[in-house]
Parts: C-alpha cells; sequence; structure tokens
C-alpha cells in the first residue's frame, strides 16, 4: 500500500468529465462534490486487487474492468449486483449465526464480529453496505456491547493488523513512524491507551478494538471516507495483572507510565500525527478519568480533538435531559428546574454534570449567580456515597459539585449517605447513571424513586456494556411503573407493559453525536471543537423528535435514522463553527463561502450529505506507474 495516495488520486480529464455529470444530474452549485463516486486509478491488477480490501468487488467486477485488470478467468464467470451479493451474505451470515463457533465458550456475538471481520479483511465497501444496511442490528456487534468483549479477547482475535500501535518504547520515534502509515490524507483518528475500556477496566493494547469500533461507525453513520481513518494504541503499558503475566499478550508487559513520562509520550504523538495531518481530528477515547480531563484541557484549545467519554456522553446525556423535560408536558426552559441524582464520578459523570450546569446556567442568563443556582440542582454519590465538602481528598474535579453541610443536615442527609438515602429524601426528577456498576439501582433505589415530585421521574442507566447498566427498563418499569422515562447507554428491547401499552428503552448512545461532531468539524475546517459546537450538537438532538414521540416516551430516535441524524448534528457543529468565527472551509469551500452557504437550511444539508462517503463500488482505471 505504499502507493496508496496514487491508487486513490483520478486522472483530470476523469474529474472534469466526472463534475459536468454530477452537476448535470443534481444541479448541485459548482463547489460541492459527492463522496464515493469519483472513478479511482490503480497501479495493480490480476490478484493484488483481489487481495486488496480497498478495492476489491468480488463478482460485481463487471466484463469490462475484468478484461482492464486482467481479472478474467480469477472470478466465477456471473457478474452480481452489489443487492446480489449482500443477500448472498446475509443468507450466509444467518446459517452461520447457527452453526459456526469457535468452540462451546464463543459467544454468539462475538461470532457474529468475527464473520463479518472476516468480510471486513476481504472486502470493504461491501463490509460497510451490509453495516449501513443493518445498521440497528450490527452496530452493537462492531460497537457496544460487543466490543467490549472484542477487547477482552483481542489477542486471541488478531489476525490482520488495523491502525497504528504507538508505545513508550517508541520515544523519540514517533514523528517518522507516521510516516508507515500509506495515506497521505487522514480526516480522523480515535485513539485510547486501553486503561479504562467502557466499564472494563484496564486492557492495555487490546483497547485497538474500541478505536477500530468508532471508526466503523464513523464511516457508517458519518460518511467517513476509510481510506482516510486511522485506529491508533497507545501502549504505555498496563497495570491489569492478568495481562502481565499472559505470555501471549501482544503489548508492552510493563506497569503504566505515570506523570511526566506519560505526559512525554501523548504529547509527542499528538505532535507527530499533526505534523503529517495538520487538519485531521483526533477522538480521545476510554482514558481513565485521571487523565482524561488533564489531556481535554491540555490539547482542546491548540489542536482539533475531543474526548467522546467527557463531551460526546455529555451531550447524549443533555439531548436525552431535555427530552425527558419535554416528555413531562414541560417547555425545555424549565431545564434548570430539574433535581438530578449523580451516580458516578468518574469522567463520564463529570462530564454530563459539566455540560449541564452550563446548559443551566445559560437558560438562567449564563451569570455567575446562574452557574450557582444550578449546581444546587446536582446531587452526586460515588462509590464512597454523597459527596459533601466534608469529604476528604475529594478529586478537584468533583468538587464544584460537593453538597454544602448546612444543606444537606437540612435535608436529612449526611457526607457518604448512601444512594437509597439520597434519592428518598432528594425526591429528583432524574436518577442518571454513570457508575459502571452493574445492577445500582437496586429495588430499594427505585422503590425510593417512586416518592420522586416528577409526575413522569426518568431514569437513565448509562453505563456500558450491558452487564455493567445500573439496572434494566424491566426492573425499572416493573419496580416504578408505566409513568417513567428510561434510557440506558446499551441498547435493550422495550418492555410490553399489557394492554397494549409499551415501556420504551431510549439507547442514549454516544453514536447520535460522535460521528455528526467528526463530520461537522471536518467540513467547517474548525480550527478547535468549542463548548458551543457541542451544545449546538445535544440541542439539534434533543429537538430531532417530534412531540408526539416523546409524549410516548421516547427521547431518543432510533438508530435506523443514523445517517439523517449525522446529517443534521453536522449541519448544526457547521453553522456554529461559522458563528463562532472558528470555520476555515474544507476543500474548495473557503470560509466565506461557507457563510453564504449556511445562510441557507436546505443548501448547508446538501453540502454535508454531497461529502458523505456511500459504499458504492467506484470505477477502477489502471495505470501503469
Amino acid at each position: 500500500m505504499s502507493n496508496f495516495s496514487n491508487q486513490i488520486r483520478a486522472s483530470t480529464s476523469l474529474v472534469r468529465r466526472l463534475k459536468r455529470s454530477i452537476g448535470a444530474a443534481t444541479q448541485a452549485r459548482s463547489f460541492t462534490t459527492t463522496e464515493g463516486h469519483r472513478p479511482t486509478i490503480v497501479h495493480k491488477r490480476s490478484l493484488d486487487i483481489l487481495h486488496d480490501p480497498w478495492f476489491n468487488k468480488g463478482t460485481a467486477f463487471s466484463m469490462t474492468e475484468r478484461d482492464r485488470l486482467d481479472l478474467r478467468g480469477l472470478l466465477p464467470p456471473n457478474v452480481m449486483s452489489a443487492g446480489q451479493q449482500i443477500e448472498r451474505f446475509m443468507v450466509d451470515l444467518k446459517r452461520l449465526q447457527v452453526q459456526v463457533r469457535d468452540g462451546p465458550s464463543d459467544p454468539y456475538a462475538l461470532a457474529k464480529w468475527r464473520i463479518l471481520n472476516r468480510l471486513h479483511d476481504r472486502n470493504e465497501t461491501m463490509y460497510y453496505k451490509v453495516l449501513l444496511a443493518n445498521i440497528e442490528e450490527y452496530a452493537p456487534v462492531v460497537y457496544t456491547p460487543t466490543v467490549g468483549l472484542v477487547c477482552q479477547n483481542y489477542s486471541g482475535l488478531f489476525r490482520r493488523p488495523r491502525g497504528m500501535y504507538f508505545s513508550a518504547e517508541d520515544r523519540g520515534e514517533m514523528m517518522s513512524m507516521v510516516y508507515n502509515w500509506p495515506a497521505d490524507q487522514v480526516d480522523m483518528i480515535v485513539v485510547t491507551d486501553g486503561s479504562r475500556i467502557l466499564g472494563l477496566g484496564d486492557l492495555g493494547v487490546q483497547g485497538i478494538g474500541i478505536t477500530i469500533g468508532k471508526l466503523d461507525l464513523y464511516v457508517a453513520a458519518a460518511g467517513i471516507n476509510p481510506q482516510r481513518v486511522l485506529p491508533v494504541m497507545i501502549d504505555v503499558g498496563t497495570n491489569n495483572d492478568r495481562l502481565l503475566r499472559d505470555p501471549l499478550y501482544l503489548g508492552l508487559q510493563q506497569h503504566r507510565l505515570e506523570g511526566d513520562e506519560y505526559l512525554s509520550v501523548i504529547d509527542e504523538f499528538m505532535e507527530s500525527v499533526f505534523t503529517r495531518w495538520p487538519h485531521v481530528i483526533v477522538q480521545f477515547e476510554d482514558f481513565q478519568s485521571k487523565w482524561a480531563f488533564k489531556l481535554l484541557q491540555r490539547y482542546r484549545n491548540t489542536y482539533r480533538m475531543f474526548n467522546d467519554d467527557v463531551q460526546g456522553t455529555a451531550g447524549v446525556a443533555i439531548a436525552g435531559l431535555l427530552g425527558a423535560v419535554r416528555a413531562q408536558g414541560r417547555p425545555m426552559i424549565d431545564f434548570p428546574k430539574q433535581k438530578i441524582v449523580v451516580a458516578g464520578a468518574g469522567s463520564a459523570g463529570i462530564g454530563v454534570l459539566n455540560a449541564a450546569r452550563k446548559t443551566m446556567a445559560r437558560m438562567l442568563g449564563d451569570t455567575e449567580t446562574a452557574f450557582d443556582s444550578a449546581t444546587r440542582q446536582f446531587w452526586v454519590v460515588d462509590a464512597k456515597g454523597l459527596i459533601t465538602e466534608a469529604r476528604e481528598d475529594i478529586d478537584p474535579d468533583a468538587l464544584p459539585f460537593a453538597r454544602k453541610l448546612k444543606e444537606v443536615d437540612r435535608q436529612g442527609l449526611h457526607e457518604g449517605a448512601s444512594l437509597v438515602e439520597v434519592v428518598e429524601q432528594v425526591k429528583p426528577d432524574v436518577l442518571l447513571g454513570l457508575s459502571a456498576v452493574g445492577g445500582l439501582f437496586s429495588k430499594e433505589v427505585l422503590e425510593a424513586l417512586k416518592h420522586s415530585t416528577s409526575t413522569r421521574p426518568a431514569i437513565f442507566a448509562m453505563s456500558n456494556p450491558t452487564k455493567n447498566a445500573e439496572c434494566t427498563p424491566e426492573e425499572a418499569f416493573s419496580i416504578i411503573g408505566e409513568n417513567i422515562i428510561f434510557a440506558s447507554g446499551s441498547p435493550f428491547k422495550d418492555v410490553d407493559l399489557g394492554n397494549g401499552h409499551v415501556g420504551h428503552s431510549n439507547q442514549g448512545n454516544n453514536m447520535y453525536l460522535f460521528p455528526g461532531i467528526g463530520l461537522g468539524t471536518l467540513l467547517s475546517g474548525s480550527r478547535i471543537i468549542s463548548d458551543g459546537m457541542l451544545q449546538a450538537a445535544a440541542e439539534c438532538l434533543a429537538s430531532y423528535m417530534t412531540e408526539e414521540e416523546i409524549l410516548k416516551g421516547i427521547v431518543y430516535p432510533p438508530i435506523s435514522k443514523i445517517r439523517d441524524i449525522t446529517k443534521e448534528v453536522a449541519a448544526a457543529i457547521v453553522k456554529e463553527a461559522i458563528e463562532e468565527d472558528l470555520a476555515e472551509g474544507y476543500r474548495e469551500v473557503d470560509a466565506r463561502e461557507l457563510k453564504k452557504l449556511s445562510e441557507s437550511q436546505e443548501e448547508l444539508l446538501n453540502y454535508v450529505q454531497d461529502n458523505m462517503w456511500v459504499p458504492e463500488y467506484p470505477t477502477l482505471v489502471y495505470n501503469e506507474d
């Protein structure tokens, strides 16, 4: 793949003809292009093409292409359409789901992941076509919850290398290492250090699985070109004793770097990737809490980066919380009146708290008094109980939300009060779980929530994967009753409440936002990803649901609409970047043209859609280099 950039460079005449055909067909503005429809120049033929997942079409190669690329005789004679290929694959998949197992301990979901991964290895376009066409079924396979199982078993699953690995032993070499990646253009990087994969803890180098899964969703949901994405693992060691003893572990078998040594590795990585790809966007994923906030603050005003656990989770939660207000029959402006008990004070929990407080404060006038008032709407409970100002060695990030002792005394509470006690005394409108402790919302906690002062209390059991959910929808609806709002981080089925009534199980999946954040930042050319851009994304998602859906208790849209949701979110990001004077344009669209374009919502949405890659086979033209 050393000629990667040449392989995807179309000839001048072909580009001219393509632009004319696109212009005639769509009457689009002259500066817009359509991702995935350009003829592609390749510098390989015969078996080399069939062994390259970027360009392999399998039986879909036309007879003309077979002659042009020396493929005649290397494939069965029948030329199949992409639809026929999908049908064949789905028939095989359904059969293999029943028959294929690698042993009695191999879970069903992991078997599905293996089957999809094999398709990914041999035909990228077909893989994404299958994923996009069946996104509701397969998003939980390539992402949460199955990706957690994949990461836990990654050393045994490793077959074909994907992405790049930077380790503590590569210090001083990263600037040259980035040029080992064959793509001259990279739009999106997802990076992890494997220290906190979902709710599964330190998985070391095996955390690469989460970055691959996330980027699969960037491609499927946002239409980021799969040839311009890069999954990255930064291996600074592991503190997982099992992995340190495992002779088959693929990563560094040493304890994690800490302090300045750790920061020097991340600094070198960031400098290296932005030196080679100045316009790349880097998403930080599953870094442990003590580093998540520090790294976010260290880089966010210098590089185009964001942390999905902190900012993405917060945005999705805010959208759900605003939806819960609407579901109570109240306007969203009443959000600052909500009493919210938060279980969990890690990076995700604190991220949601900060974002919710900012949203409340902005609704109250964005003054210091407004922030103080908003802060008093939250009660934070961690593993030691209710956090108050009496807590010793309190985490600095949690300190602003520590309750004052006089207030808790009046409420009949105290430092370290249990979750049950807090719910009983506060009677919250919302119980929000980001604890990574499965079953934390016990029968006693849910019984206490029945006495909420809200006419329709909301339960957000947001921890991933499924086994870490604070409660299930069946438990919530059976104990509290049908007049609640339920949302979770991992997918659950709706609950049949009898008499034709349905308890809707909303999935508050970060997938609703991070693809749009990435795509919108890319298409705006924004220098950074601001709080305003993230707020615009959350509000866009919150307003996506109709009033009728909201009153039924549906606060998040179906995953099947993910491309349309992402398009809307990306457009909101672009518009906010323009308003904040951060946008610098994308490709041939400069900041001035982008601003003019944004004056029409329809044209802005068309601009976004025209730059979303679609999994269609391009015409391949051989050129001997």
